[in-house]
């Protein structure tokens, strides 16, 4: 099973894109694979951004996924 996890696009220097994870995770990551402009999401898996992803689908997935992070906190 794979997982991609959306980012946002925060700047872009050749094909390697400074990203944000949320909550302060910027990473770099590499975009070869996809045409992305800074503001957009993508989908990164394994360093690599694999698709772009409209802002609402994005911003709904981090949520799902802070609220899973958050249930595994309580969860002894």
């Amino acid at each position: 099973m794979c997982l991609a996890v959306p980012a946002k696009v925060l700047e872009i220097e050749g094909d390697i894109a400074k990203v944000d994870f949320g909550q302060g995770i910027v990473r770099e990551v590499n975009v070869m694979l996809v045409e992305a402009q800074v503001g957009e999401y993508v989908l990164v898996h394994a360093g690599y951004a694999i698709q772009t992803i409209d802002r609402d689908a994005a911003q709904e997935t981090l949520r799902l996924w802070d609220e899973i992070l958050k249930f595994e906190q309580l969860t002894p």
